[in-house]
């Protein structure tokens, strides 16, 4: 009999126990917590500046960290990472890597999403879908197409014969340890500057609010993605106020804005700074809590072994290839206080401290025995600032594809034709860095002097400038070009980066 009395009490005690438990797991408070980080406009694997700054493991550590303090973390990049690169110029095993180093590297990481940036259509169709259909993440695009011969089309990932579109939203449902439920959309857009034949690109305004109106009712909150100037996240905003983020790219420093509501953060460019974003949402007042950290990436960040290796294997690539071009590749040859800027947006429009520091090195490699230098701003592709530490490799990231230094003699009457052209261009590669050259209102200066048409100048020149690509009526066979002189291979002008190096290390 007392057998029987304990083991009923023990099973009413376990029996309520059960029930507590039971109940426990089912409180739903309504409210929950996730976390978002943001990355964007990321060209290099590892770390830059002399290693203090970015590198994909150092992140790799960040996500896994947040993954452990809230399982319910998404990792983003908000455009720009496949190109451009010195890694995407070299050729293994009878391929330009294109981005596959980074794609790699992504998919070790585990991104929840990314978005399409303008550098994503450099280059060709043909490895951009190799680049999508080795990818493991999921990508989002709302206004920009394939063009086919049947028509525009979404862009699509191909594994095993299986095509899967790209779409124009993206959601994710998270749920927490209390059992609150909660749907998040994404909604993206691209800055139409890169435009090709491949492509078709769609109003993003027009897009982006069509995108939320698929979206606000099929999902709890709304988020943007996305790749644009800042003044078009502004009026995105504006369009969409209901948007309590938009994490952004494009622009290579780091900001955070507000238009009413709506917060705006952009990180550095190359993981120089992540942003993490804290959100709470409760789906009783339907209210969107965001608190952000601007979080730098530097050497006090352990780096994720994994990932490393990735990083590693690639780098082992890129050091084997470069040595066989220059010695000591990651000695450091200059230190600078003030910013080199190679970003494109100046690169391509104003005359950049970067493009006269290329510029002078050009006639430095010529003993300063010529009248001036000229490289079009096409040619500097980090996009990106130089600060701090600089290493020869850094110089070959600013040209990556390196290129002969001609001297040219040159009627002054072409001359100016070609310093008016590259004026009109401004916000293309065609757009020209000038050492020696300055323009006072309408007229032009050669060393101080004005240009003479009747003249013969002798000119620096990057090679691909003679190639009539950016500048039509500029080439080897224009009738005011007299000679150009080619450099021999062991001639320091016979490749524009070692040029570069030598000035720098002279300072």
């Amino acid at each position: 009999m007392k057998f029987t009395k304990a083991l009923f009490y023990f099973l009413s005690i376990s029996i309520l126990i059960s029930c507590s438990s039971v109940k426990e797991t089912k409180k739903d408070d309504g409210k929950i917590d996730f976390t978002f980080l943001q990355l964007n406009d990321v060209y290099e694997i590892a770390p830059i500046q002399g290693g203090e700054f970015g590198g994909m493991a150092r992140v790799a550590k960040v996500h896994k960290d947040l993954l452990k303090e809230n399982k319910n973390t998404m990792l983003f990049m908000a455009g720009d990472f496949l190109n451009p690169s010195l890694i995407g110029t070299l050729k293994v095993d009878g391929e330009r890597v294109r981005g596959k180093q980074m794609v790699e590297v992504m998919n070790a990481m585990h991104f929840d999403l990314v978005a399409f940036g303008n550098h994503e259509f450099d280059i060709s169709p043909k490895d951009l879908q190799k680049r999508l259909n080795e990818s493991t993440f999921p990508w989002i695009s709302a206004n920009v197409k394939l063009k086919t011969k049947e028509g525009s089309i979404p862009f699509y990932k191909e594994v095993n014969g299986v095509k899967k579109e790209v779409h124009e939203t993206f959601i994710k449902e998270f749920i927490d340890k209390d059992g609150t439920k909660v749907k998040i959309g994404f909604i993206s857009v691209c800055i139409p500057s890169n435009p090709q034949e491949h492509l078709e690109y769609s109003n993003m305004f027009v897009k982006a609010r069509a995108s939320y109106a698929s979206l606000k009712d099929k999902v709890d909150v709304v988020f943007g993605l996305t790749h644009v100037k800042l003044a078009n996240d502004k009026r995105i905003a504006k369009l969409i106020p209901e948007l309590p983020l938009i994490m952004g790219g494009h622009e290579h420093t780091n900001s955070n804005n507000f238009i009413g509501n709506v917060q705006i953060s952009k990180a550095d460019a190359n993981a120089k700074t992540v942003y993490i974003h804290r959100v709470s949402y409760d789906k009783k007042t339907k209210k969107t809590v965001v608190k952000s950290e601007l979080k730098e990436i530097n050497t006090s960040i352990r780096e994720d072994e994994k990932v490393g290796k990735i990083v590693n294997k690639w780098q082992n690539i890129l050091n084997a290839k470069i040595n066989d071009i220059i010695k000591n590749p990651s000695e450091i040859i200059y230190k600078t206080a003030i910013p080199l800027d190679g970003r494109d947006v100046t690169v391509r429009s104003t005359q950049s401290n970067l493009g006269t520091v290329i510029a002078k090195a050009m006639s430095f490699a010529y003993d300063d025995e010529i009248d001036a230098a000229l490289v079009n701003g096409g040619s500097i592709r980090i996009d990106d600032q130089l600060i701090g530490n600089v290493t020869a490799v850094d110089i070959f990231r600013v040209l990556p594809y390196g290129g002969a230094i001609l001297k040219v003699e040159i009627k002054g009457r072409l001359l100016k034709r070609v310093l008016d052209y590259g004026q009109l261009a401004a916000g293309t590669g065609a757009y020209l860095q000038r050492y020696q050259i300055q323009q006072k209102g309408k007229n032009w200066f050669i060393a101080q002097k004005p240009l003479d048409s009747d003249k013969t100048y002798t000119i620096a020149f990057s090679d691909y400038l003679l190639k009539g690509f950016d500048i039509p009526f500029l080439s080897d066979k224009s009738t005011e070009v007299f000679s150009i002189y080619t450099p021999k291979e062991t001639e320091l002008a016979n490749d524009i980066r070692k040029a570069v190096v030598a000035y720098l290390k002279s300072k």
